[in-house]
């Protein structure tokens, strides 16, 4: 049989609220009757007037689990609406709690009862401080869980769209490499190199085998990605042989560090194509790490033609624009990308100096 939608709805109205409202809940009415007691026994009333404190609690309780229900009824409304309603539920269950009080007392203490309508309102005052506090405390547990939560959801939302860019940022590199190398494939086999032209589709495939099968969200040690940075050179002297020269001068230390996967690769292509590709000598590629005061520092040198007129210190392609991006997405404000002339080499160079914090997968 299937439930009716009303009673289904019903249903979840008047479920269960969470353990948390029942703890609270069951733990301030109970310092309500204690407090309550003690103060009767210290104005002098006999111990039986236990009854009376036990009633008034178990008739706040009752009343303000009612409360509780109104209350969450009217949450969603506008603000307006909401503090109307509430006012009004507050003014109602104000009344029925010190109703329902009063009676109890009368029953206990006949000469208890007011002689005119100011004791009433003695009593309904009461009643409305003890219905005020509840409700205060009920809302500022309420708004201050809202808040958590949404503060929650925007970490949360945050977080999904710093993945999600940075997954953008780490596949942007692939079509870019894979374009750059299908081309080279491709002059190779216009050129009858068929065999060199087989080994480098064969490299390819490895390379691109493995920077599919690293995650893009996770670092990895500078050693291993010294051992991509391999594999990706193998393709590149296939197409330039004895002209492509590479210096790798790594400190033990420095190959612990952790670093983002594939983050020398753009580097080393914008090497290969402003430095290497446009000298028929070829040239130098120069890769040096170390870790200084807690900072681990990367260095990509060539000795080609030098930065281009009017560059500055910015650098530019599309890779070390992906590099910059990456970095400061990863790292914010502790790392930093310098590019600079190598006025010290031979026929002049670049060099890109890359700073990150030093941590090890211990550390992380």
């Amino acid at each position: 049989m299937v439930p009716h939608p009303h009673m289904a709805s019903l249903k979840r109205f008047f479920a269960l609220p969470s353990r948390q409202f029942w703890v609270l809940q069951c733990a301030g009415w109970l310092g309500y009757f204690s407090l309550n007691y003690l103060a009767a026994i210290g104005h002098g009333k006999p111990w039986n007037y236990f009854w009376v404190s036990a009633a008034a609690t178990a008739i706040g309780f009752g009343v303000t689990s009612l409360l509780r229900l109104g209350f969450r009824a009217i949450w969603r409304l506008s603000t307006g609406r909401m503090i109307s309603a509430a006012c009004l539920l507050l003014v109602l269950a104000t009344a029925a709690y010190s109703t329902t009080y009063a009676e109890a007392v009368f029953r206990w203490c006949f000469e208890c009862r007011p002689e005119n309508l100011l004791g009433y309102i003695g009593y309904f005052g009461s009643a409305l401080y003890v219905m005020l506090s509840w409700s205060g405390l009920y809302f500022g547990i309420k708004f201050s869980r809202e808040i958590a939560h949404e503060r929650e959801s925007v970490l949360r939302a945050n977080a999904t769209a710093h993945e999600a860019q940075l997954k953008m940022l780490r596949y942007q590199l692939n079509p870019h490499f894979l374009f750059n190398t299908l081309n080279a494939i491709s002059t190779l086999v216009l050129d009858n190199q068929n065999a060199t032209a087989n080994r480098m589709v064969t490299g390819l495939s490895a390379f691109l085998r493995h920077s599919l099968d690293s995650d893009p969200m996770q670092r990895v040690s500078l050693d291993e990605e010294l051992e991509a940075l391999t594999r990706y050179l193998g393709i590149e002297q296939l197409r330039f042989g004895e002209r492509l020269r590479i210096v790798v001068d790594v400190s033990a230390e420095a190959r612990r560090a952790l670093v983002p996967s594939l983050v020398l690769q753009p580097l080393i292509e914008n090497c290969i194509k402003y430095a290497i590709s446009r000298r028929i000598e070829g040239g130098t590629i120069a890769v040096r790490a170390q870790v200084v005061d807690g900072s681990l520092l990367i260095r990509v040198e060539d000795d080609g033609p030098g930065l281009p007129d009017g560059c500055g210190g910015n650098g530019n392609g599309v890779g070390l624009a992906n590099t910059r991006e990456r970095l400061k997405v990863l790292y914010g404000a502790r790392q930093s990308v310098e590019v600079r002339a190598r006025g010290d080499a031979e026929g002049g160079g670049v060099e890109v100096a890359l700073k990150l914090p030093f941590e090890t997968r211990s550390e992380a």
